[in-house]
């Protein structure tokens, strides 16, 4: 076998073996046998004459030579797709799928329907939306952008700001008709709250008072969720007082399912951003999505632009 038979499709099948570290992971990524990823993966290091991976019966890793050949071949795969794109935007028509992971509940309520808006004006680009609270890595996922909530750990992606995403105490009108409306931050520790356990610190409500000030006021109650969508039902229908995000209840608000308490006083904003896999960014598609998710994000409710100058 000579270097003629080093095809594109075996550096995908290469490159993404290293990433995830499983060759029973890539062929259903790719919808193909085992058999296929592992004879790709033969065929290559017989073309290029070294080791690429080493095999275990219970992972794969790169050798010191397939890092170096990783490192070319997601170059050379980049530049095949970039000029993909160049030559169809002849014609105007972009294509090829975007993977975006999308936090649970944003995804559901805003993020989905903007894609669908996005694919009537692009019908040829293809989505794969995958909706998750968890910090996935973009790379070992095959993901090309992803929208957060919260704080993020130092990383080598890409960051878009969105901007802060804007809280606010609420509860359903019968919860409060039955318990009482709270008059004072204090008064939220004889409440049941409605808590998040994949959220760190939810035993402890923070409020910033609209003339300054802040409160820790200790926050429990017989429900906790790891869900936004689960937390929405409970807060309708009257499980307790919680924080929640504009974007999650604006409608609860606006037909009188939920009412805004304590109104003077409300949680800090959350950050709101987009990482983007490097290597993907310069891809046409991949750029046309991301600046129509964050043009149209920053319309939704509750979203507080970032400030001028910001990327």
């Amino acid at each position: 076998m000579d270097r003629s038979e080093v095809t594109l499709e075996r550096m995908r099948s290469f490159v993404r073996v290293a990433e995830r570290g499983s060759l029973s992971a890539v062929a259903r990524e790719l919808g193909v046998g085992q058999s296929t990823v592992t004879r790709h993966i033969r065929e290559l290091e017989q073309a290029v004459g070294v080791p690429l991976l080493t095999r275990t019966t219970r992972r794969v890793t790169v050798t010191e030579e397939g890092r170096n050949y990783y490192a070319g071949c997601v170059h050379i795969l980049r530049l095949v797709e970039q000029a993909g794109d160049e030559a169809r935007s002849t014609r105007g028509a972009p294509a090829g799928t975007v993977r975006v992971s999308c936090t649970a509940a944003f995804g559901v309520l805003h993020v989905s329907r903007l894609i669908f808006a996005f694919q009537d004006t692009y019908p040829d680009v293809a989505v794969d939306l995958s909706l998750t609270d968890e910090r996935i890595d973009l790379v070992r996922e095959g993901v090309d952008v992803a929208l957060r909530l919260g704080p993020l750990a130092e990383s080598s992606m890409k960051l878009k700001s969105l901007g802060q995403s804007r809280r606010l105490l609420v509860a359903a009108p019968g919860y409060l008709a039955a318990r009482g409306r709270p008059a004072r931050p204090q008064d939220l520790a004889k409440h049941e709250g409605v808590r998040m356990s994949n959220i760190a610190g939810s035993d402890v409500l923070v409020l910033q008072g609209r003339r300054g000030g802040r409160h820790a006021i200790p926050f429990s109650g017989r429900l906790r969720l790891d869900h936004g969508l689960a937390a929405r039902e409970a807060l309708a229908a009257g499980r307790g007082i919680a924080p929640a995000h504009l974007w999650l209840v604006s409608d609860l608000l606006a037909d009188g399912s939920l009412e805004r308490v304590l109104p003077d006083y409300s949680p800090p904003p959350v950050a709101l951003n987009m990482l983007i896999v490097p290597e993907r960014s310069g891809i046409a598609r991949v750029r046309l999505l991301v600046d129509f998710l964050a043009a149209e994000i920053a319309r939704l409710p509750g979203i507080e632009r970032p400030q001028s100058g910001r990327k």
